[in-house]
């Protein structure tokens, strides 16, 4: 009876384990209901992309949902995308640069994440987990006024890359630990026979402010505007972070104010500079032998130090489920976004050449000896500095949005910053862009960060 007993519990068990087996969650149950769903993205011809390209064959293949893309130049891709959804186009998935997403939030063109699982309860992946995104990419790539609205995609750091021979020739074992040492002690050693030290892409426009100016402004203790939100450009630290960078322009290629990334990237690929300071989004290029001629010398470590310290930025997007589209298509877009942001798949992008936002990638520790640049961008993503400070962040998307809605004559309803959190929508409202051009007189240096 003992035994009867004993087997009859086991089989219970056995029962249990086997029931809940057949209901757990998987990618090709949840999309069963999406099959022959097509969901319109648009991607950047960058690494990033190109590793969830090469991976998309196996999402469509599990779910039967056709995800089209199309590349376009990242300088073309927010007015592309505003179009779209001016138009009730067909975009379901909304690439959202940092600087655009408090614009794509309050014109009601992307759904908050808290929404997408409500409704589709059964499309939630149990390992979701947002808490194993960085805090700091969550909040400044996915979030808008605490509400949360995608999930963080290519996100990088600044990192200093290297070619070890030119520095050992020159007599280095190490590259630079501050801007001051790079600029006194290694760039005229390295500068010399048609090549150069340092490249800084210093194209006009988004490129030379927030890539070239910021990585002088901020190490030095400077900013782009005060507390107040006036020009801090005359301030003295600022200056002296600029001044700084007009120094080292000496140490760069001739046409040096026409180089963006890629003319950066290349630069030290092809042996040409010695140095350049870069986004982790660029370490698979340089690092393949097929586009770089360094690979077996390519070094990688943190941005030097300035005077108030080391201070790399931050950069890359979010990808939202937009509000244009039917159900059908949400459902499927946000199947996508899950998939591709996964920790499942985290490793399998890096590989492929993208930059992991999941805390997890970083823990391996075969998986970090694999990849040099994982460590050093692993910690400035715990500790460092959004491409764009928040609060900037927030001038920027209203102007943006105030451009875009013709409003730039009206009031400015008061000086505190929790003026810009006013509810456009039922105030009627849209003051900051006159109240900006009123209150500074320098804005045409803050516009040079805004763009068109």
């Amino acid at each position: 009876m003992k035994r009867l007993l004993c087997m009859l519990g086991a089989a219970v068990v056995f029962a249990s384990v086997g029931l809940s087996a057949a209901h757990a969650w998987s990618l090709e149950e949840a999309a069963k209901d999406y099959k022959g769903t097509e969901v319109k993205v648009i991607f950047l011809d960058r690494p990033g992309y190109r590793a969830a390209i090469k991976m998309l064959p196996e999402f469509e293949q599990k779910t039967g949902i056709k995800v089209s893309y199309e590349i376009v130049p990242y300088e073309n891709t927010r007015e592309k995308e505003v179009l779209d959804f001016s138009a009730q186009g067909d975009l379901a998935i909304a690439l959202v640069d940092l600087v655009w997403i408090g614009e794509f939030a309050e014109s009601g063109w992307i759904v908050p994440i808290d929404d997408i699982q409500k409704k589709f309860p059964k499309l939630i992946e149990p390992d979701l987990d947002e808490k194993d995104f960085f805090p700091l990419l969550l909040n400044a790539f996915g979030s808008w006024n605490n509400v949360v609205y995608g999930l963080p995609f290519d996100n990088y750091s600044g990192l200093l890359y290297y070619n070890k021979a030119m520095l050992k020739a020159a007599g280095f074992d190490s590259p630079p630990e501050t801007w001051d040492q790079l600029l006194n002690d290694y760039a005229p050693k390295l500068t010399k026979d048609g090549k150069y030290a340092f490249a800084l892409q210093s194209r006009r426009g988004e490129t030379q402010s927030c890539d070239s100016f910021m990585r002088f402004i901020w190490p030095w203790g400077g900013s782009l505007l005060d507390a107040k939100f006036k020009s801090n450009l005359m301030n003295p630290k600022t200056q002296e972070g600029l001044e700084f960078r007009e120094k080292l322009m000496k140490y760069m290629p001739p046409l040096i104010v026409d180089f963006d990334h890629n003319e950066a990237v290349n630069a030290l690929a092809q042996g040409q500079v010695a140095m350049i300071t870069e986004w982790s989004a660029f370490y698979s290029t340089l690092a393949d032998p097929k586009t770089s001629k360094i690979v077996n010398d390519l070094g990688v470590a943190p941005e030097p130090k300035g005077p108030d310290g080391r201070k790399p930025a931050l950069g890359g997007f979010s990808l939202c489920v937009t509000t244009q589209v039917d159900d059908k298509r949400k459902g499927a877009a946000w199947l996508f976004i899950q998939w591709v942001t996964s920790k499942a798949k985290a490793k399998e992008y890096v590989e492929n050449g993208g930059v992991s936002g999941r805390q997890s990638t970083y823990m391996d520790k075969d998986f970090v000896a694999k990849y040099p640049f994982v460590p050093p961008n692993g910690g400035i993503v715990a500790t460092g500095c959004s491409r764009i400070p928040a609060a900037f962040r927030r001038v920027a998307s209203t102007i943006r949005h105030c451009r875009r809605m013709g409003h730039e004559n009206d009031g400015w309803p008061g000086d505190s910053e929790a003026g810009f959190g006013r509810n456009w929508e039922t105030s009627g409202r849209h003051p900051e862009k006159s109240w900006l051009l009123r209150r500074e007189k320098n804005i045409s240096s803050v516009a040079v960060v805004l763009g068109p």
